[in-house]
């Protein structure tokens, strides 16, 4: 018998605990839990919304407005030397008149040479400015003083001076001087000098005697930060190449600043601009006077001495001779050049001989191979080259097939030495021809040489005469046609600088951007408030209602047992007998109607047996209460607890746990002795007993069927309260013994990955009267509970208003936001 229990026992734990069902009930998107982690999320939500709009307020109210300021040039060139026909003279001219490098011009107008005027035209080498609660606002144009200075300390550039008014003719200085603050009181106009400054403070015009409250201070910018400030804010980009169009804007905290710094770079510009092009022009005009100054000496110096060389020699063309001997002197040249290259055909060919290959390359003729040949002229030795080649092809087809030392290849090998040799001799005496031939050229070269050295002198001189004289005479003439064109030109070309759109009044900051920057917190808070719903929704691994349990598992639901608020329980314990009308009571109460619907062919005994995945979920506190309220209908109910790992029965009725269940099983005690009393007649209850070191071996005596079937013959009911399924496998064996076995899934605590081993106990367990309970569930997860029929079968256990004991709702509006949110 023991044996067949263990083996029926195996086939269980195999069949419950076995592979996963594939199919998925819970899968894809649960709008119901998405719906349910948004609204437990709403007022973080709200929240973060509400951060990211006081964020961006915060942006707003601690960010100093930046304006902007912008205007448009056109940069062009008027000429009139198109009208007079002289479009095509000039061409540097016509390069400068263009102006079509605006590339330069944007270059020109991020210069230091106009930030330099820029700063010294609208003196914005000193910042006034006054203190707020926040932020600073810079006095542009409405500080009521100015500073005359001279900083003898360069650590005291570009750091803040405070100021504060005493009364109408006294002031406070004070400036920090390495680690220490130095402070002195002066009066108005009084010179100032320290040896870090010479410093005086001048009244204007918008001092106020009664604006002695606010902090002042000044900041005196060298030339570094100057240039940084205008490179960080100026913008200068070309519009439109074609229209030569450029436009200027600048960005600052003041928007009268930020205007009067584009009008004044506008100004400044031209002005430069125009001043390049005068001073152009004037550098220019005096070059090409210069220039023709020095050419025109020079040229008259070349004519007094052409006229002195006619006066002495009374001629002017002694060339004809000098041009007879230059002629032939250039013939014996050409014949010199031929001879030259003849010899060096000579050389080549002799090299090309003395290789060991063939000379003539497939499908060429011996010249196209040797071209030296051709230059020859030779016909001896083209035939001796020829022969050769056929030589030693022929000795290169007899190597193919016979080895080096063989008679033939011998014989031939003589024959091709014996042809070698003689195209060395006619080679050699080419040579010597070609040399006696350069030798005689030689000679009549130095004849003629000869000839030339006793002409007369005059030739010679009077060439080197007039070339001096045709130079600058050339020059002189190219300089006077440029100084004509550059004159015209200068003369009808006027510089035409057009200010497109002048500087403008910014009426509204660029930056930042008030609807912009709300935007973007309100953006950046529903972004947040959505992840966080998307966060909270994929981290939600637990059941929260009993829709998600329907959902996930096809066991039915028996009911909904709503969390209990009155007291803090440190253990499960009995209240239904204590609140027979809250709604606790009443969800358990609708469980009982459910069961009796549930109970096969209306028995009157019933065994009902309660377990749970793992510990905590609430299965001792339903086992407890629910045999409570099945008493309280006058039914005889025992609750066996066989849980002896970790029994909590006694617990929730305040007994002992020294006698129970595992000293039933070893024949210890009776069942009679074990059975306590509780503090309802009709309700009983068995303990779990000492903790034995074999549980599992214990349920599978026979003494336990025995047990069983000695308390259903006693009782109405019998509810045993089982260990987790999850944890441990007794409780498998026990709910194949009972009428209906009840899973308990607590809210909020038990993970959906925990509905699994329902589903398996339906699906492959064989347990088809399953049903599951929804513990300690909130009312966001008890819909269809609250009013009229409850769930499944029975009654509900809130049929009408008011049918039940209900703690008063707080009335205070953050508890009602809690209701409405919840």
């Amino acid at each position: 018998m023991a044996v067949d229990k263990e083996a029926e026992l195996d086939e269980l734990i195999r069949s419950a605990g076995g592979e996963e069902v594939e199919e998925d009930t819970g899968g894809g998107l649960d709008i119901a839990t998405l719906l349910m982690v948004t609204r437990r999320s709403l007022p973080w939500m709200v929240l973060l919304i509400g951060l990211g709009l006081g964020a961006a307020w915060l942006y707003l109210r601690y960010t100093p407005p930046v304006y902007q300021s912008s205007s448009t040039l056109k940069i062009d060139q008027k000429t009139q030397a198109g009208v007079l026909g002289l479009e095509g003279v000039g061409k540097a001219a016509d390069t400068r008149q263009t102006a079509k490098n605006l590339a330069g011009e944007v270059e020109l107008i991020k210069s230091n040479l106009i930030y330099q005027r820029l700063r010294d035209s609208l003196n914005l080498d000193v910042n006034y400015y006054t203190e707020g609660t926040v932020l600073a606002s810079e006095l542009y144009k409405t500080s009521p003083f100015r500073v005359a200075y001279r900083l003898k300390d360069n650590r005291l550039y570009n750091r803040k001076i405070n100021l504060n008014f005493l009364d109408s003719t006294r002031f406070r200085l004070s400036y920090q001087e390495g680690t220490q603050e130095v402070t002195n009181e002066y009066r108005f106009g009084q010179p100032i000098n320290t040896p870090q400054l010479e410093l005086t403070v001048y009244r204007n015009g918008r001092f106020d005697a009664e604006q002695t409250k606010p902090n002042y201070y000044f900041i005196v910018n060298d030339d570094a930060a100057m240039s940084r400030y205008f490179d960080e804010n100026l913008v200068v980009e070309i519009i439109n190449p074609e229209a030569n169009t450029i436009g200027i804007s600048f960005k600052d905290h003041n928007p009268l600043k930020a205007h009067d710094i584009v009008n004044k770079i506008d100004t400044l510009y031209l002005q430069e601009k125009l001043a390049k092009n005068s001073l152009a022009s004037q550098q220019t005009l005096a070059f090409l006077e210069s220039q023709l100054g020095e050419n025109s000496s020079k040229l008259q110096q070349a004519e007094q001495a052409l006229q002195d060389f006619v006066r002495r020699n009374k001629t002017y063309d002694v060339r004809s001779d000098v041009s007879g001997i230059t002629e032939k002197m250039a013939e014996l040249q050409k014949e010199r050049e031929e001879l030259r290259r003849k010899l060096g055909a000579l050389a080549e060919v002799a090299g090309v001989v003395d290789e060991n290959r063939v000379l003539v390359r497939e499908g060429a003729t011996l010249e196209e191979s040797v071209p030296a040949l051709a230059r020859l002229e030779n016909d001896q030795i083209s035939q001796q080259v020829a022969v050769l080649n056929d030589q030693q092809a022929d000795l290169n087809r007899l190597l193919e097939s016979y080895r080096p030392t063989t008679t033939a290849v011998q014989l031939r090998q003589e024959a091709l030495n014996y042809t070698r040799r003689s195209i060395r001799n006619l080679l050699r005496g080419a040579q010597q021809l070609l040399q006696s031939e350069m030798a005689d050229l030689d000679k009549v070269q130095r004849e003629l040489d000869a000839r030339l050295n006793q002409l007369p002198e005059k030739e010679t001189e009077l060439a080197r005469l007039r070339r001096p004289f045709e130079l600058y005479e050339k020059s002189y003439l190219m300089l006077m046609d440029k100084k004509v064109e550059f004159s015209i030109a200068k003369a009808g070309t006027t510089p035409d600088f057009q200010i497109l759109a002048p500087a403008s009044m910014p009426l509204g900051p660029i930056s930042p951007v008030r609807l912009m920057v709300y935007a973007i917190g309100l953006a950046t808070g529903i972004v947040l408030g959505l992840g966080l719903v998307g966060t909270r929704y994929m981290l939600h691994n637990t059941v929260t209602n009993i829709r998600e349990l329907e959902r996930s598992t096809p066991a039915p639901v028996l009911g909904v047992v709503p969390s209990y608020d009155k007291e803090k329980l440190a253990v499960s314990k009995l209240i239904v007998d204590k609140n027979p009308k809250s709604a606790i009571s009443e969800a358990i109460r609708s469980i009982r109607t459910n069961l009796e619907f549930m109970s096969s062919s209306r028995k009157t005994k019933r065994m009902i047996s309660i377990t749970s995945t793992i510990s905590g979920e609430g299965k001792t506190f339903v086992a407890v209460n629910l045999g409570g309220i099945i008493a309280l209908s006058d039914q005889r109910v025992i609750i066996l607890d066989l849980d002896m790992r970790k029994p909590k029965v006694n617990l929730a009725f305040e007994a002992e746990n020294t006698k129970g269940v595992s000293t039933i099983l070893i024949n210890r005690h009776s069942i009679d002795e074990c059975i306590q009393k509780t503090s309802i007649p009709t309700l009983d209850f068995i303990s779990a007993g000492p903790t034995p070191p074999n549980p599992s071996e214990l349920i599978l005596h026979p003494e336990f069927d025995q047990m069983l079937a000695y308390l259903q013959q006693t009782y109405d009911v019998v509810i045993i309260d089982t260990p987790p399924v999850g944890l441990v496998t007794d409780g498998i064996l026990i709910m194949r013994k009972v009428d209906i076995p009840i899973y308990i899934v607590r809210a909020d605590y038990s993970k959906k990955s925990f509905l699994k081993n329902i589903n398996k106990l339906v699906r492959t367990g064989g347990f088809s009267k399953l049903t599951t309970i929804l513990n300690d569930a909130r009312a966001g997860g008890m819909y269809g509970y609250g009013y009229g029929y409850g769930y499944g079968y029975g009654y509900g256990y809130g049929t009408g208003y008011g049918y039940y004991e209900e703690t008063k709702a707080p009335t205070g509006l953050l508890a009602r936001l809690r209701r409405r949110f919840s």
